[in-house]
Order: structure tokens, then sequence, then C-alpha cells
């Protein structure tokens, strides 16, 4: 098992933050982007944040968007749609929708057009 899955999400939460602010982008665009990801809204982020949910027991909650396949290219030096590990390919899938989003991408392409 990966060290990455007992990690809780509150503690990758402030470095996407930090990671999208630095590059013009908001925080809302970030949980907008997570959230079409993970379906939840955005008093379950912040329980998850306040309760420290490892990153494991977030995805595991999460309802993963039928259009994440959608989701392609490379992060961490890894084609995330060549992934096998389902819950490594969801974080993944979260890097680099969050990736996007500090890169300038338009918000409609992120969402895959949902």
């Amino acid at each position: 098992m990966h060290r990455i899955y007992s990690l809780p999400f509150a503690s990758v939460y402030p470095l996407y933050v930090t990671k999208v602010e630095k590059k013009g982008r908001t925080t809302a665009e970030l949980d907008e982007v997570i959230e079409w990801l993970t379906g939840f809204d955005d008093a379950a982020l912040a329980q998850h944040i306040d309760e420290r949910t490892t990153l494991e027991d977030f995805f595991a909650e999460a309802d993963l968007n039928p259009n994440a396949s959608l989701i392609t290219g490379v992060i961490c030096g890894m084609r995330v749609e060549e992934i096998e590990d389902p819950l490594m390919q969801k974080i993944r899938y979260m890097d680099k929708l969050v990736d996007e989003l500090a890169r300038g991408k338009a918000m409609e392409k992120i969402l895959r057009g949902a």
C-alpha cells in the first residue's frame, strides 16, 4: 500500500490551494473541480478537511464523476489513463485536474464539458 493513501486530504488541500492561487485561480474554482470529480458538495468537502479523512477514505466515499475517464495525460511522470491501481488513479485524476486549473485551462475543458 502506498503511503499517500493514508495522507489526510486536509494535508493535500492547502498545497492545491497554494498551487492554483499562485497562478491566479481561486479556491472556489479549486473546490468546483474537486467537487466535479468526487460528487462532494462544499459542506462534504469541508467535513473531510475538518475530520482529516485519509485520501483512501476520501475516495471510498466519493461518487466519482462518470466523465473522470476522460481525464488523460501525464502527471508525476505517469499517464493517468494507464494507472492500474484504482485508488492511485483517482488521486492522480485529482492531481491532473488541479494541474490543469493552475495552468489556466478553461473551466469548461477541465470539467470535460460538463
